[in-house]
């Protein structure tokens, strides 16, 4: 009798573990392809789908020591451009580019932490970038 209990105990945790852990995958994985499609729309055409970039013409991000550097510099690059890139602070929600940058970091080989969308409005702030969708002339790309 106690043996049974015991397994319906360990029965009982185990759906409830898995019932927690089942959403937050198919968040994760939504957030991937999420990610991805932002990158092949408004990325891929100069860092490729491969993230490999163009030798002597747009930098690659797979192995990139800066697209997996401190999160805050890379978002301040979607937000402000520099050099030759655009910034996509009026064509991508705050949402938007921590999914891509989340994307970036972490894909070809890249191992690098995810952005929140939270940090993105605060890096936005800080850096004096007008609020998504407060532009009278908004996703300029």
């Amino acid at each position: 009798m106690k043996e049974t209990l015991i397994k319906a105990a360990l029965a009982i945790i185990a759906t409830i573990v898995a019932a927690a852990s089942s959403p937050s995958r198919a968040q994760d994985a939504a957030s991937v392809s999420d990610g991805k499609a932002l990158f092949l729309k408004n990325c891929a055409a100069c860092h490729q789908a491969t993230g490999k970039g163009i030798p002597g013409a747009f930098p690659a991000l797979a192995g990139s020591k800066f697209a997996q550097g401190p999160g805050n510099e890379v978002a301040s690059v979607l937000l402000k451009g520099r050099g030759g890139m655009p910034d996509f602070s009026d064509s991508l929600s705050d949402a938007d580019i921590a999914t891509v940058l989340t994307f970036v970091r972490s894909s070809w080989g890249n191992k690098a932490d995810g952005l929140s969308a939270e940090q993105v409005a605060s890096l936005r702030t800080t850096l004096g970038v007008d609020p998504f969708g407060n532009s009278a002339m908004s996703n300029k790309h």
